[in-house]
């Protein structure tokens, strides 16, 4: 069993309806679902059965991946193009784990935990103040990719657990409306900065945070206002403390903590001053409880695995190109496009980890929206195109408002929607409820093809009890270690991002070239363009 003869292995199943799998085996629900660490899948209404499932735990094993699991978890150079150990998942183990597994560095990583944790309590207790003697109200973090998502996706999420009486605000883009949006909001003299930048020479993260000191040292008398409300967290401390940050205020990171994984480390510290360290802690352990089950259960119950198979049965066998998250829970709105970013910049690869050019497709195209919004906008075309989309919808059992019938609500739309994309409707069916309606032999003819839904479309409904720090660290590690998975059997490096650069090195290009500087080399389109802007911009 090998990728390629997937697609012949689901010859089968392209003809064949999954509501048909219901009738041949009475306890699917039961038998294609599993839970642990506080959450639950129902794989049931994917289009898959048993021989076709083992297949892929065949594939699995072909591909060493219990072999593999041990290596990231132990630190090995998994990351082979940057010669690095892909190590995240130690930053939320116990110490002695750190210990086992990191040597002497690990007392390096227990100190910024703890400095991390100190930072939190002295800030939250009003031990630290501002430099005009205030406690602080806000909190801005500057951040790009992985410095961003991590702490925009779980400070929504956990926003009933927003309990220092800190408000964050999140600057990312390299836009300077939407930099001068949020400063238009703060107090200079209660703000505190987090700048986050493993290297501090991103260019996005620095003009924002040079937009940022600016207007701070412009609205403050207090000279030593970037020393005492800035924090960074970066390996290069001299470019750090250049700009302005004490090097007692910069936390480090490490070589071995990718970016778009990093939310573990002290790149948190913005989402930690919001929720506390007891929270955060909680978030941690709660990833902890998802590694212990990758880690430890068999493949036919482990959640990550077998979300990773049944994505590469929907990618390389039956040949479906997306992916949609729909989390039909508010503050779980970010969820996508964190998870755009985690997919398909970990696994959008068309060129194996040994450098060779791979014989079939990889990461899906990833999108999705919180429901029921979603519901109005792209499942129309989820529902009557012919494209069939894959998709996770995820909720929580309870809800965390005051308003019961909304929860209700939600979950009813939720369940119904996985329950029509899965059913769809025939012809028969739709000429049958028009009849029913009282309309003449004319109008059914005329309406009821525009009624059809093609249905059969496969889906996982993810469960989550409800919203707690511990049931957010493993959704979010659930879907970290299904993206590994899918790597090893991809057999590609999911811990690179190569194709980020080159957009980087043109834009330093072009913005050279919109500033005076040579763009010969530069397509007449693009000259076109710069010239059209610089026409306008003078």
């Amino acid at each position: 069993m090998d990728i390629s003869s997937l697609s012949a292995l689901s010859k089968a199943a392209k003809s064949r309806a999954i509501i048909s799998l219901f009738s041949t085996d009475e306890n699917r629900a039961e038998h294609y679902s599993t839970g642990n660490a506080g959450l639950y899948l129902d794989f049931s209404k994917q289009n898959i059965n048993s021989t076709e499932l083992n297949q892929l735990f065949e594939l699995a094993e072909k591909s060493s991946l219990a072999e593999k699991i041990n290596a990231q978890f132990s630190g090995d150079i998994i990351n082979n193009t940057e010669q690095r150990a892909v190590l995240h998942t130690v930053l939320r183990a116990p110490d002695e784990k750190k210990q086992a597994i990191l040597g002497a560095q690990a007392d390096e990583v227990i100190a910024t935990e703890q400095h991390m944790a100190d930072i939190v309590n002295d800030i939250s207790s009003g031990s630290l103040l501002s430099a005009s003697g205030e406690k602080f109200t806000d909190i801005i973090a500057i951040g790009i990719g992985g410095s961003y998502y991590g702490i925009k996706v779980a400070l929504s999420a956990l926003n009933t657990f927003h309990t220092t009486g800190l408000n964050a605000h999140v600057i990312a883009n390299v836009d300077g409306a939407a930099v001068e949006e949020k400063l238009a909001k703060l107090n200079v003299a209660t703000t505190l900065v987090v700048v986050i930048s493993k290297t501090f020479t991103t260019q996005e993260t620095l003009l924002n945070a040079l937009a940022v000191k600016n207007w701070m040292l412009k609205h403050s008398s207090d000279a030593d206002i970037i020393e005492k409300q800035w924090f960074a967290v970066s390996t290069n401390i001299a470019k750090a403390t250049e700009f302005g940050v004490l090097e007692k205020n910069i936390l480090p990171m490490w070589d071995w903590v990718g970016g778009r994984f990093s939310l573990w480390s002290a790149v948190g510290l913005p989402l930690a001053l919001v929720i506390g360290n007891e929270n955060f802690n909680k978030l941690k352990q709660g990833a902890y409880h998802m590694d212990q089950h990758f880690q430890n259960a068999p493949f036919e119950q482990n959640m990550p695995v077998l979300m990773a198979l049944l994505g590469i049965w929907n990618r390389n066998g039956l040949q479906y190109s997306s992916l949609a998250i729909l989390p039909y829970d508010h503050s779980l709105r970010a969820l996508p496009g964190y998870l755009q970013q985690t997919d398909m910049e970990s696994n959008g690869k068309s060129v194996s980890n040994t450098g060779e050019k791979l014989a079939w497709q990889t990461a899906p195209t990833v999108f999705g929206q919180e429901g029921t919004n979603g519901q109005h906008a792209f499942m129309q075309l989820m529902h009557q195109s012919d494209d069939i989309i894959p998709t996770d919808f995820i909720v929580c059992l309870k809800g965390a408002s005051n308003l019961p019938e909304h929860h209700q609500v939600l979950v009813a739309n939720c369940f119904a929607q996985s329950e029509a994309l899965m059913r769809g409707k025939t012809l028969a069916e739709v000429e049958t409820e028009l009849q029913a309606a009282g309309l003449t032999p004319s109008e059914i003819s005329t309406l009821a093809p525009h009624k059809t839904m093609k249905g059969n479309t496969p889906s996982n409904t993810l469960l989550l009890e409800e919203m707690t720090p511990e049931n957010l660290g493993a959704l979010l590690a659930l879907y970290e270690h299904k993206i590994f998975v899918q790597g090893v059997i991809w057999q590609v490096n999911s811990f690179d991002q190569w194709g980020v650069e080159l957009g980087k090195q043109l834009g330093n290009s072009i913005l050279s070239a919109i500033k005076g500087g040579e763009m010969s080399m530069l397509s007449a389109s693009s000259q076109n363009l710069i010239k059209r802007f610089n026409t306008a911009s003078n």
